[in-house]
């Protein structure tokens, strides 16, 4: 019997990620992706070069699209919603447009689950972003790196949520609908809270895949913007960690439905700016950077606890941030000529 995934934003960087290893798995591979991210066609066409995959070339916002994909692809066996406007900044310049993407995007997504496949999991690219500025929290200042004081662990789904940005408030709304729809309608839906997700094809810009940006920025002679003090921590997950927790998640047989799970590389796999940049000289790699203002919504420190999904999946983060790291310069280094293309626009 066919297995199908439908994936939105199958073209993106964690879903193409998602897409390959779904396929070499025996999936039929099904992407709503309306291919305006840069990178995303190039991403698509490295996909189909290598297995049979179906677009749907759809924005999330088209309602009566969306109907018509999930009554075609009938009882696909799990639902992987990664589309999303995904920049703090641009939601910012654009509220709208932010809100139209993320909130109201999945809130489509959701009612054509209701209504064609509801036994279907569902998995939902949510963000640390839901719990703000940790204002609750007391932060330290040591020399390289912010800290959350009695919080050894990191951050807990226990944390209030505080959506600070139109981005958290448009992802954090979602985030809780697809939580309610687990409730009210007895949807298979899961949310994963995600911290800084990095790889390879990650076309990262200055406003989002700031880890993949400053990579990509240095060996192509650009120089790096940092806003704030660099002391700014985010726990770091490499993607291919991240798709295996997607895999375990549609292969577990326990009712883990309509709960939230913080999802990261945890406290071992942290870094600030700072350190970051220090990894980057180690490769041998010249950077060069300013200090800026910091932006709206940015968190000093944001380190995710796993615990709870550590217990229940059964997952942990594998790559170090090193081994990471070594994987994307390796990746930028043989693709300096598409990734200039993109730069130079």
């Amino acid at each position: 019997m066919e297995k199908k995934l439908i994936i939105t934003g199958g073209a993106g960087f964690i879903g193409c990620h998602a897409a390959k290893y779904f396929a070499k798995k025996g999936y039929s591979i099904i992407i709503i992706d309306n291919l305006t991210r840069k990178g995303s066609v190039e991403n698509l066409n490295w996909l189909k070069n290598q297995y049979p995959i179906k677009l749907y070339k759809t924005d999330i916002q088209d309602n009566l699209s969306l109907k018509d994909i999930f009554k075609n692809e009938n009882n696909p066996k799990g639902i992987l919603h990664l589309a999303a406007q995904v920049a703090v900044t641009t939601s910012v310049s654009n509220p709208r447009n932010d809100f139209n993407v993320n909130a109201l995007g999945t809130l489509n997504i959701l009612e054509a689950v209701r209504h064609y496949c509801p036994e279907v999991p569902f998995i939902f690219s949510s963000t640390n972003k839901v719990y703000g500025l940790l204002n609750s929290e007391k932060i330290s200042e040591g020399p390289k790196r912010y800290k959350i004081d009695k919080k050894k662990e990191g951050i807990s789904e226990t944390e209030p949520l505080d959506f600070h940005s139109p981005y958290g408030c448009s992802k954090g709304s979602a985030d809780q609908y697809v939580l309610d729809y687990a409730r009210i309608f007895n949807l298979k839906t899961v949310s994963f809270r995600q911290s800084c997700i990095y790889g390879e094809r990650q076309f990262g810009v200055e406003d989002q895949g700031w880890l993949a940006w400053f990579i990509i920025a240095t060996i192509l002679g650009k120089e790096i913007s940092i806003f704030g003090d660099g002391k700014q921590v985010r726990d770091i997950l490499y993607v291919k960690d991240l798709v295996e927790l997607y895999d375990k998640f549609f292969e577990q047989k326990r009712n883990i439905y309509g709960k939230a799970f913080n999802v990261g590389g945890g406290i071992n796999y942290s870094l600030s700016l700072l350190e970051f940049i220090e990894i980057l000289k180690e490769q041998g790699l010249e950077i060069s950077y300013t200090f800026g203002d910091w932006r709206p919504g940015d968190q000093k420190v944001f380190v995710s606890d796993n615990t709870k999904v550590i217990k229940e999946l059964g997952w942990e983060p594998k790559t170090t941030p090193v081994q990471g790291i070594q994987t994307i310069v390796s990746w930028v280094k043989q693709n300096k000529d598409l990734l200039k293309s993109y730069i130079s626009d």
